[in-house]
């Protein structure tokens, strides 16, 4: 189905990665659309995902820009059901696009809440214990993931940054990924990071007794200024993107929970000090 996709999480997906195309070939959209033979409108509302373009046209546009056969086949398949409100993205050959979906998600948004349960959020990661999670990638690949998940942050931190509210389980802050040193400098991160006037860092204690959604795995919540909202569910070798008002309506409400349960702000920040502390003692 082409036309209109309300921007979906694949039509902006793919709309990101047909703006990558161009960028990469150093073509502006007036004249990619005008080697393509489209307009120049259709080409600015494929980028946005407000509009699904047909496997013609991502053909017409990713040959005119000079992309191979692959990658044109590989846009070409997310074209065709682009418009479906939720997406799954799964196996090895879906990391680029899912990277590629976050960063657009993440430079768009004007909000994003980030639900943690088992490890600290993508976006407060240093470097050594992103390092030490992605471990078992090929090391090519662990260089390039490392290095992107850590440029992910300035988007905190750029002028016109969206808010990023992190809810984070107490047992994050007790495992000792890559070794006491390495968290304890992951902690004293967070501390730095949670400085912003944008950031807001929220503990959920570990003697919470009630069951809420946190306990059913990681997500994140997207808000945009001129779209609905988008949920990511990642797992070991799959991520959904959901975009039904019924699901993102459970994952509000779920957020509003966990922040009720949650610990304030700055008894949260006086927790994770206490935790950087004790890391820090020799071992």
């Amino acid at each position: 189905m082409v036309g209109n996709a309300r921007k979906t999480p694949k039509a902006r997906s793919l709309g990101a990665e047909l703006r990558e195309v161009r960028e990469k070939a150093a073509l502006s959209q007036r004249k990619l659309s005008s080697l393509a033979t489209i307009s120049n409108a259709s080409l600015s509302r494929y980028e946005t995902g407000e509009r699904v373009p047909s496997p013609e046209d991502v053909a017409s546009i990713v040959t005119a820009a000079g992309g191979d056969g692959d990658l044109r086949d590989r846009l070409i398949d997310m074209a065709r059901d682009a418009a479906e409100p939720n997406w799954l993205a799964a196996g090895a050959g879906s990391r680029h696009k899912e990277l590629t979906t976050l960063i657009e998600f993440e430079r768009t948004a004007t909000h994003i809440l980030e639900v943690s349960p088992m490890l600290v959020p993508g976006l407060l990661q240093t470097e050594s214990y992103a390092r030490t999670i992605m471990a078992g990638l090929p090391a090519d690949e662990l260089d390039m993931r490392v290095t992107t998940r850590v440029g992910r942050r300035d988007v905190l931190l750029r002028p016109g940054a969206p808010y990023f509210d992190a809810l984070i389980d107490e047992h994050v802050l007790q495992r000792p990924i890559g070794g006491h040193s390495v968290m304890a400098h992951q902690l004293r991160h967070i501390l730095t990071m949670a400085e912003q006037p944008n950031i807001t860092v929220q503990i959920v204690p570990s003697n919470v007794e009630e069951w809420h959604l946190a306990l059913e795995g990681a997500f994140i919540l997207f808000r945009f200024p001129k779209a609905a909202p988008i949920v990511n569910l990642e797992h070991f070798r799959s991520s959904a993107f959901l975009y039904d008002e019924g699901d993102i309506h459970d994952y509000i409400q779920s957020g509003d929970n966990l922040r009720r349960v949650a610990m304030g702000p700055a008894d949260s920040l006086e927790l994770i000090a206490r935790y950087a502390d004790k890391m820090e003692v020799p071992q």
